[in-house]
């Protein structure tokens, strides 16, 4: 039977019509029952099309197997809600966990579950995992448990009797979520967790489905080898060779493979539990770039994959924007999705770190857009407990912030904004083994690894140097590598975009110029992509060595086909690649390979353009992450008018040269009117 609902770049397809992912979260068990029609009818009146809440298990449970959905306290009816919902003329997506955070005691899930040692992550000690969090902290459960899946299932099936039969299209439910930013409840460093029996038994599976047979393990791993039943996975960094490092960097793959696995199976397990005919979604949190959360791994559990933003407006933020947003987006076109901001900060808990305001909420979902988001849930649409900021006040009344969210969702519905696309030529891979070099030389554990992606920090900063007789720092070099293109692509104002190795070939499409670091080692299937993508006449430029390692930096068994690509050597030992070079190298790419460019100055202020289907220039958006104000000025080859879409001015060029003032951390988006516009 055809779906009634699927997913489409712009999108849901929802009998064929596609509807954009513009929700608003409110949680239902957090207010009175009869305010929930006025915050609703509030949400709708901020432009978006579905409503987001998370289905609570800890709120929920009276005693272990059963649950109150209203018979008790009405304001647990979440089947009343979501027909509310729908009476509403508004779509769904629903989370039930178990993990959901929700700024909740326990994260959502009951005490007596994450006190149980059986459902408990277990530190290299055996200890449990305990996160420090406010206001409680607690021990986080177990993805390998076996005892927390079952405790999960039983959960799902209570919830899925009331969810079930509101699935679309009897009720509202087009999307759910499985689980909640997925990195092992922030407890992510590589030797944090899971050490518990059964995460030692996937590990030692993992190990032997990967090698296939002793002899290849040892060739692997030398001394460190052992039976596939006994070998034990690391419990800290200790490679002194090249030859430890694969030790090391299959455990970092298998916590990836275990977060995936795991999905899978709460999955099947909601499937099992009736809750059928959804599509299902999953949230990586800020800083996932640094825990063992894989897109493509989660892709292959769920249907969407999607990103959360909380950011300050700072010149480092936009950087880091620019690369997640960049990344998730040229996966998701190449797989027809729609790039997705599961929680896009609009308030924040008075704990959290850091501490956003209006400003940088303004900031953060206007850059997202820039780079490529098609979609975004305002989290929180409605105040709560332990929040603060919303655009709604929980009596249903709109605060001054919902203007800004009525105005940026109306002009989003005026341009059709869900149907355009941002041309991206230039892709920058990011391999697998970067993510897990960083991770395993991480040198402040116990401090996550997450935190300093959150702030920017670099391998540099944060890993150990040792070049382990690789000839350089393996993390560092790959940094330094993508550091020097990003300068020189953006200074000429060269659209590029980040892509996540392990996606393959589906993030390279449309590529016209791939650059990709290779310190050390390389997956085999990304360059094999690569040299596919060479002999197809796409420009390719590796660096600063030809790998003579795989992405486990075990030795190949034969040399790499190196024919078809450029190589760019770095100038030291330590990672430094020439800037005139890198420079030089971009300037012969734009003039070989027709990349087009939108200069604006000066270079502190940066733009992105979106098009139309037929390749017309139709929206643009500038940013100013800096601390002062700046006169961005935009150079094209002919006249336009630009119209700004939330301060309702125009702005017209009738010589091709546009001014606008640009306050300090703020960003503007402009529909550019005038079909001859050409940027330069």
């Amino acid at each position: 039977m055809e779906r009634r609902v699927d997913l489409a770049p712009g999108g849901l397809a929802v009998d064929g019509e596609i509807v954009p992912l513009y929700a608003g979260s409110v949680h239902y068990w957090r207010h009175e029952r009869s305010s929930w029609q006025p915050i609703l009818e509030a949400t709708r009146r901020l432009g978006v099309r579905l409503i987001d809440t998370y289905v609570p298990w800890g709120v929920h449970e009276t005693v272990p197997g059963r649950a109150d959905f209203g018979a008790r306290d009405p304001r647990l009816d979440v089947g009343a809600f979501l027909r509310l919902v729908q009476k509403l003329g508004l779509l769904a997506i629903v989370r039930p966990g178990p993990h959901i955070n929700a700024e909740l005691t326990f994260f959502g899930i009951p005490e007596r579950v994450v006190w149980d040692p059986e459902c408990q992550a277990r530190s290299p000690q055996g200890n449990p995992v305990v996160l420090p969090m406010v206001p409680l902290g607690f021990p986080v459960p177990s993805y390998a448990s076996s005892t927390f899946l079952r405790e999960t299932e039983s959960w799902y099936r209570l919830a899925a009797a009331e969810l079930a039969p509101l699935v679309y299209p009897e009720g509202p439910i087009v999307l759910c979520q499985i689980d909640n930013e997925a990195a092992f409840y922030f407890r992510d460093g590589a030797y944090d967790q899971d050490y518990r029996p059964e995460a030692v038994d996937q590990y030692r599976a993992f190990l032997e489905k990967r090698y296939g047979s002793r002899v290849a393990l040892e060739r692997a791993y030398g001394r460190r080898a052992a039976p596939f039943s006994e070998i034990c996975p690391p419990t800290a960094f200790d490679a002194e060779t090249a030859g430890d490092l694969a030790y090391h960097l299959d455990w970092a793959e298998f916590l990836e493979h275990l977060l995936g696995d795991s999905l899978a199976r709460m999955r099947a397990a909601l499937e099992r539990s009736g809750l059928t005919g959804v599509l299902t979604v999953h949230n990586m949190p800020i800083g996932h770039e640094a825990t063992p959360l894989s897109a493509a791994r989660l892709g292959e559990a769920v249907d969407l994959v999607g990103l959360d933003y909380y950011h300050r407006a700072s010149p480092t933020a936009r950087v880091l924007i620019e690369r997640r947003t960049t990344e998730l987006v040229t996966r998701c076109e190449g797989l027809g999705h729609p790039p997705f901001a599961s929680e896009m900060g609009a308030g924040f808990p008075p704990y959290f770190f850091p501490i956003p305001d209006e400003e940088d909420n303004r900031f953060t979902v206007l850059s997202g857009l820039a780079y490529g988001l098609r979609g975004f849930n305002i989290y929180m649409a409605v105040e709560r407990d332990r929040w603060v900021g919303a655009p709604i006040d929980p009596r249903g009344e709109s605060r001054p912030f919902a203007q800004f969210w009525r105005g940026l969702l109306a002009a989003l519905d005026e341009v059709g904004f869900h149907e355009l696309v941002r041309q991206a030529p230039v892709r920058i891979v990011v391999p697998a083994l970067k993510r897990r070099l960083n991770r395993a030389l991480h040198a402040f554990s116990p401090a996550t690894p997450a935190l300093f992606a959150m702030l920017g920090v670099g391998s540099r900063e944060s890993c150990f140097e040792d070049d382990f007789g690789l000839g350089g720092a393996l993390a560092s070099q790959m940094d330094a590598f993508v550091e020097a293109f990003e300068r020189a692509l953006s200074a000429r104002g060269v659209p590029f975009a980040h892509t996540d190795g392990g996606a393959g070939e589906v993030a390279l499409r449309g590529a016209r110029w791939i650059l990709c670091p290779t310190a050390g080692g390389v997956d085999v299937g990304l360059w094999q992509a690569l040299v596919r993508a060479a002999k197809g006449g796409v420009r390719v430029t590796v660096g600063p060595q030809v790998p003579t390692r795989d992405g486990a930096l075990a030795p190949l068994a034969s040399a790499l086909d190196v024919s078809a690509l450029e190589l760019l050597t770095a100038e030291a030992e330590y990672p430094h690649f020439d800037g005139r070079r890198v420079e030089a190298m971009v300037d012969h790419a734009i003039a070989q390979l027709a990349l087009p460019t939108l200069r604006v100055r000066p270079d502190t202020i940066h733009a992105t353009m979106h098009e139309d289907k037929d390749g017309r220039p139709r929206l643009l958006f500038l940013l100013n992450p800096g601390d002062k104000p700046e006169e961005a000025v935009l150079s094209s080859h002919r006249a336009a008018t630009f119209t700004d879409l939330l301060q309702r001015t125009k702005h017209e060029a009738p010589d091709g040269r546009a001014r606008f003032q640009m306050a300090a951390r703020s960003a503007r988006m402009l529909r550019i009117d005038g079909l001859s516009f050409d940027p330069a």
